[in-house]
């Protein structure tokens, strides 16, 4: 069968505020509280930090509205930076998303639902190792999280309603089944636990597992939030995931931005309403020492008893394989248009017979089943987050440059709040990136080199291809 030649627009409102919503709610909001509580110590400012994040998060779709309006093709945030900037800020936010950002949170998250299906069958887990070989260790987990990947790009390589399917199946059961649990939270509400948690609430400390307790510095006490807000921040992302898919999406000047606020405004609702749940069955102790830091399973049993384990395993299980399905339909997006601009492999930038970049969905998948293999996604993951809020920043600033650059082009959705969300949005994201900088040095370096690497990446492939040019 023949290359198709162009997208084939047939994501409504609904599916694209599916894949923001699915694509955010991995397995981040049963894990990170745990971290979030040691850093803080206290109830109010475990809420503040979801609380910023979630502003943070929803400024900035709010912001991207405009910008997808205003470009809607497939690519999304890495067509913005090409015209606000230049090719090479581009490339290097296509480069940073193509070795860590999609392909390392794919096999996280693939991770993560093998880890909470081992609660099912333990023979599946991460202590059953099936080759040891010197440093290389391969479990049962990570190969469980391969065949999910190269299930899933399968699906998403036979179209994109497919990919569609599974999206709105599993975003649908997730949101469903988190509410249910939250309910159910609120009917197992503990007064005298609630009434703790909330004595002396604002009292910002760093509280251990074992129970003890630090006190702060004052200019310390800036980096904890900040060292906090890296999980809850990687918890909140890929909700730009929607951009990159603009070329399927029906009337996107409207729906993109639509699905943007609609995606983003649910979820976190959902996470600031799950973490008060937490805080009305478990006290701070508890989930602050939750084993491996599963706060959503330790909340469960004290919920539903014994079979809590398995509940809460089975509603991440749903949420992680929904939320990797968002995350591999898009990631292929964004290879397409840089394989157009003769950036990435050129295989990349032809559709197949179903429409669908066939070649970068398998290109990506061969990454991330590495990432799989290596077992160093968490710790690029932390790192990377930096750099993440780095190119949201570069991509917010955009639209004061687009709107100096492009002042009669059409805007059919403007930013809301503009300038000053932007302008907030920027100096929070600032006011973050240098917390890290000076408190948490090592979740900001490595991100930096990895996505600096990509400079003289860049100017290879463009050597090349005048190389090319020139002898044809």
């Amino acid at each position: 069968m023949a290359e198709k030649e162009s997208f084939v627009p047939s994501l409504k409102l609904i599916d694209a505020t599916m894949l923001v919503a699915g694509s955010m709610i991995g397995s981040g909001i049963f894990i990170v509280s745990a971290d979030i509580t040691r850093n803080t110590g206290s109830a109010g400012w475990l809420l503040f930090v979801w609380l910023i994040t979630g502003f943070m998060t929803l400024t900035a779709a709010l912001s991207y509205g405009e910008l997808s309006a205003m470009f809607p093709k497939a690519g999304g945030q890495y067509v913005y930076l090409k015209q606000a900037y230049n090719p090479l800020v581009a490339f290097l936010y296509g480069w940073s998303f193509f070795t860590v950002i999609q392909t390392a949170t794919i096999a996280a998250v693939g991770v993560a639902f093998a880890k909470f299906t081992a609660y099912l069958f333990p023979q599946l887990g991460e202590d059953h190792l099936l080759l040891q070989a010197g440093f290389l260790k391969i479990s049962s987990a990570q190969l469980l999280a391969i065949g999910v990947i190269v299930l899933l790009t399968f699906i998403n390589s036979l179209g994109v309603n497919s990919g569609k399917a599974v999206q709105t199946i599993f975003t649908s059961a997730k949101l469903v089944s988190l509410t249910a649990l939250i309910i159910f939270g609120f009917v197992a509400f503990k007064p005298e636990v609630w009434h703790v948690n909330w004595t002396d609430a604002w009292n910002l400390h760093q509280l251990g597992k074992d129970g003890s307790v630090a006190n702060y510095t004052t200019i310390a006490a800036l980096g904890a939030i900040a060292a906090a807000m890296v999980g809850s921040i990687f918890s909140s992302d890929s909700w730009n995931n929607v951009t990159f898919i603009a070329g399927e999406i029906k009337n996107p000047k409207k729906n993109i931005g639509l699905s943007l606020a609609l995606g983003t405004l649910i979820v976190t609702v959902i996470y600031i309403v799950t973490n008060l749940m937490y805080l009305s069955v478990l006290s701070l102790h508890d989930i602050a020492a939750s084993d491996k830091d599963r706060v959503g399973v330790t909340a469960s049993q004290h919920i539903f008893g014994g079979p809590g384990t398995w509940i809460i395993a089975v509603l991440i299980m749903v949420s992680t394989f929904g939320c990797n399905n968002g995350l591999i339909m898009a990631g292929a997006r964004v290879y397409y248009s840089m394989a157009k601009d003769g950036l990435f492999f050129k295989k990349a930038g032809h559709l197949n017979q179903k429409a669908v970049p066939g070649y970068g969905l398998w290109v990506q998948c061969l990454l991330a089943s590495l990432w799989c293999l290596s077992g160093k996604y968490g710790d690029l993951l932390d790192m990377i987050s930096f750099v993440v809020v780095v190119f949201y920043m570069l991509t917010i600033a955009g639209i004061f440059i687009l709107r100096k650059k492009m002042p009669d082009a059409e805007r059919p959705y403007r930013a809301v709040g503009y300038p000053v969300l932007p302008v907030i949005y920027i100096l929070m994201g600032l006011a973050f990136c240098l917390l890290l900088i000076a408190y948490k040095p090592a979740y900001t370096w490595p991100g930096l080199l990895i996505t600096l690497a990509g400079i003289p990446v860049y100017y290879i492939i463009l050597r090349s291809s005048h190389a090319k040019s020139a002898a044809q």
